[in-house]
């Protein structure tokens, strides 16, 4: 028996059973013209400072929907779903906006334009915007708008040695998430402006890549040249903490040039390192722990350890709703519980340079027939290596039917077998299918089209009036706890910025000053 197999069986059913998950979930506000919305975030959704389930992330013209943790994978896409609808409630009573159902931005406004998030006049509200106009000035606001699904993720009884060793295995096996459920092959041409990019023209207004899986997950993404030059070991939590810990503290030439304030006296950036808070690290995987108020991330990992993982290269799905399905969620389950259990050596500078390799190649051309990957310095094909990992994560599949009743999860491998076989099923396969068949190949209009029929089906849906009432009240929560937040506040900013960057809460035995955590 392999040790795969060895491990899984050690696994309980209750254990099994005691998978835990939670869903973000990003979606820019847009006008009925596929135009960025620049309207405030509405009051009626309460505080984005404060609300538990209902923010925004880089703009103040992207919201970010979020559930509590679930040990049930209906009962998540219920609550998703619930605040959603509350949500596309709120727009409508506004007027007609609705929320961008692709990961690629809608149409964007010059780059300064793009409103960036704000969350009240409180020491913590103020960092949270300063730590944005931070993003703008190192990367642009067009690559901030950006959207997904993040997938929070944990088992219980697993330590941060094992947490690590199931994000080596995820960061090398990525690229079959990126294959399989990658939605964004084409974008709208507004994004690329000014910039080099190896798009090819399609449609009135639209780019795209033929073979395309996630352009949000290629060099049109989330990249950054300085953050390039980190070598990120996720090896132990010490290594990953000692790699972080210099990317939070080292000077960067670049960066201090653009300053901390303009000569007028307002905030360009939190501080002048590399990075300036832990968010800003991207990455398609993280280890996480609950922090407590004023807490650094990194100072709560080192403290009491890894608490769950978040995976963060999930594409939105523009044909449902709420952008992710049941079986995506249940592949994923058995996929995490793969990478838990398989062996997982050490990562090293070579692998981790050849898997960014695969990402890109993935991200770019991942349909493409025959397309080949490096393994271990070998190139093997991508449709090859990803049946392979397939069949492996069966006996998974099967633990977790075994343990829930049902086919379901088996039900998620065989679609994946499917994905495999027949490039044509996937969704960046069908994004471009349908941009061809109805929208005169143009990006844009398969996206509003897909919006449009989103926002109806949510509106339309039944909404009971004690979930509305519900809402209704932890939006008015939310806005009693910023002014609360708000009146507490003593501290000068500059003060409470230079205690939050402090390199002294980084370290363990670090003690959390009087400050919230950005």
């Amino acid at each position: 028996m392999s040790t795969l197999q060895e491990r899984l069986a050690a696994l309980s059913p209750a254990r099994l059973r005691g998978v835990r998950r939670g869903i973000e979930k990003e979606s820019l506000r847009a006008r009925p013209d596929g135009q960025l919305a620049l309207t405030p975030h509405p009051a009626a959704l309460g505080s984005a400072l404060t609300h538990p389930h209902i923010t925004t992330d880089f703009s103040e013209s992207q919201l970010e929907l979020i559930t509590g943790v679930h040990g049930d994978v209906e009962a998540a896409l219920a609550e998703l779903t619930q605040v959603h609808q509350f949500t596309y409630r709120v727009l409508n009573e506004l007027g007609d906006e609705r929320m961008w159902v692709s990961s690629m931005p809608c149409g964007l406004p010059t780059d300064e334009t793009i409103p960036i998030a704000r969350y009240g006049s409180s020491n913590v509200g103020r960092a949270k915007s300063v730590y944005r106009m931070g993003l703008s000035h190192r990367y642009g606001r067009r690559m901030q708008t950006i959207s997904g699904i993040h997938y929070n993720w944990s088992l219980p009884e697993v330590s941060s040695e094992q947490y690590f060793a199931l994000i080596r295995n995820f960061r090398r096996h990525a690229f079959l998430l990126l294959y399989l459920f990658g939605a964004s092959p084409a974008l709208c041409s507004s994004f690329v402006a000014g910039r080099p990019h190896e798009l090819r023209p399609i449609g009135e207004g639209s780019m795209h890549m033929p073979f395309g899986t996630s352009l949000r997950m290629g060099r049109l993404g989330y990249q950054s040249e300085a953050q390039s030059s980190l070598q990120v070991s996720y090896n132990s939590l010490e290594g990953y903490g000692a790699s972080l810990q210099d990317a939070l503290t080292r000077p960067w030439p670049a960066y201090e040039s653009i300053g901390i304030q303009n000569p007028g006296g307002d905030y360009n950036q939190l501080g002048t390192t590399l990075l300036q808070i832990e968010n800003e690290f991207y990455g398609t995987i993280r280890p996480k722990r609950v922090i407590y108020p004023g807490e650094r991330p990194l100072h709560a990992l080192r403290e009491r350890g890894v608490e769950y993982v978040e995976v963060r290269l999930m594409d939105l799905d523009p044909f449902v709703p709420v952008g992710i399905t049941a079986q995506t969620i249940r592949f994923l389950d058995v996929f995490l519980l793969h990478c838990l259990l398989s062996d997982s050596p050490d990562d090293t500078p070579q692998e981790i340079a050849e898997l960014a390799h695969n990402q890109h190649l993935t991200a770019a051309r991942g349909r493409e027939p025959g397309l080949q990957l490096l393994r271990g310095g070998q190139e093997i094909a991508l449709t090859e290596w990803g049946a392979d990992l397939v069949a492996q994560c069966r006996p998974i599949a099967q633990a977790l039917d075994a343990a829930h009743g049902g086919s379901t999860y088996m039900q998620s491998l065989d679609a994946a077998v499917t994905g495999l076989r027949d490039a044509h099923s996937l969704p960046s396969a069908r994004v471009l299918a349908a941009m061809a068949a109805d929208h005169g190949h143009s990006f844009t209009d398969f996206a509003r089209a897909r919006s449009e029929a989103a926002r109806q089906a949510l509106l339309t849906q039944p909404f009971a009036p004690e979930d509305q009432a519900r809402f209704v009240q932890a939006s008015a929560e939310s806005i009693e706890a910023q002014k609360a937040i708000e009146a507490a506040d003593t501290m000068p900013f500059e003060i409470y910025r230079q205690q939050y960057v402090s390199p002294a809460r980084l370290g363990l035995g670090a003690r959390a000053r009087n400050a919230v955590a950005v």
